[in-house]
């Protein structure tokens, strides 16, 4: 791997990043701190979820919102709660999540403190498959569907090309990059191809935007990333072990072949079903695993919680900035995400690029 990977998340058999062992006090300080991260979360999400049903063109007062959400109050304000904006904002808060963790399976599985959904391709076959459906002609309610087929068809091209010669990180990372760049090619020569009327849903959908969904669609993908989640959970002992390296695993009882490639099937699955709500939209399942570090420290079980969380909080309030903030309307959430993650990017590949002692004395 090159020093950008080793210097962010090593390759070595020791622990990358560990608390130190210094008693039990470091460890019940970091889990302390994730414990209040967490409640900080959930409180910001929840009065996110409040201005975003209560804020609009018109205004229904906070808890009159949260009141009609749940079927109570006039019939008026429930039927704009419940079937416009509801929706809506719980559409941002599955996909942020489902991204969110993700991208923080991939930059650990991969070792790659860049590697996102972006970068392996999933995204891109995410738009191929809605920009396909859009091409057919089919009906609108079909093109999550075809979105998240692409994606599982990205994430199949992905582990057979890989497959050949033995899976490595960099050669996963290497193929994911050109997947994701040969897919994009296909993409834009559908909107290219298209008729000038489907031309710009199509491309607001190559974005990223979380207009028009239904409760069908946000239920299912609800659902379908809560379990994800919970599978991450459950294997976050097998993704501790590989964070030792692969000699280490090998020794644990964990075969690290294995290993990665079904973490990496569950993170594309999760991208998958958050593309398939949203559109492929960027930076959020690269900067969030990274701020969550910064904020949590290590990365533990509780820490992918508040990964969780933390997208979903950065996804809405996104959404929220396209609809009240900003001064263009009907501006795709994907624009606000990339803004603001272009300079994390920059800031991330500089601080990575950056000498260290280690480095400079190869």
């Amino acid at each position: 791997m090159s020093d950008l990977t080793q210097g962010a998340y090593g390759t070595g058999s020791r622990p990358v990043d560990r608390p130190r062992a210094s008693g039990g006090s470091a460890l019940a300080r970091q889990r302390r701190r994730v414990a209040l991260l967490s409640a900080a979360a959930v409180l910001l999400l929840a009065v996110l979820l409040a201005l975003g049903l209560s804020a609009g063109e018109v205004r229904v007062p906070p808890l009159d919102a949260l009141q009609a959400l749940f079927g109570i109050g006039d019939s008026a304000d429930v039927m704009l709660v419940q079937e416009l904006r509801a929706p809506r904002a719980v559409a941002a808060v599955v996909a942020g999540a489902g991204l969110a963790v993700a991208g923080t399976l991939m930059q650990r599985v991969l070792r790659n403190p860049l590697a996102s959904p972006d970068v392996v391709g999933v995204t891109g076959g995410a738009s191929l498959g809605a920009v396909a459906v859009l091409a057919t002609g089919a009906p609108a309610a079909l093109t999550p569907a075809g979105a998240l087929g692409g994606g599982m068809l990205a994430a199949l091209l992905l582990a057979v090309l890989s497959w050949r010669g033995g899976v490595t990180v960099t050669r996963i990372v290497l193929v994911g990059l050109a997947v994701q760049q040969g897919l994009a090619a296909v993409v834009n020569l559908f909107i290219v191809r298209f008729p000038a009327e489907l031309a710009a849903d199509a491309l607001q959908w190559t974005t990223g935007s979380v207009y028009g969904r239904t409760w069908t669609e946000t239920n299912t993908g609800g659902a379908l990333v809560l379990a994800g989640v919970l599978l991450a959970l459950a294997g976050h002992r097998r993704l501790a072990v590989l964070d030792l390296g692969d000699d280490s695993a090998g020794g644990l009882g964990v075969a690290p072949n294995a290993a990665r490639l079904q973490l990496l099937l569950l993170a594309v699955l999760l991208a998958s079903v958050a593309a398939a709500l949203t559109g492929p939209v960027g930076f959020v399942a690269l900067a969030v695993p990274h701020i969550v570090r910064f904020l949590a420290g290590p990365p533990t079980a509780g820490s992918l919680v508040l990964t969780a969380l933390g997208g979903a909080v950065l996804l809405l309030a996104s959404d929220l900035a396209v609809l009240h903030l900003l001064p263009v309307h009907g501006l795709p959430v994907g624009v606000v995400t990339a803004t603001l993650g272009a300079p994390w990017l920059l800031v991330l590949m500089l601080r990575q690029l950056k000498p260290t002692a280690g480095s400079t004395a190869r």
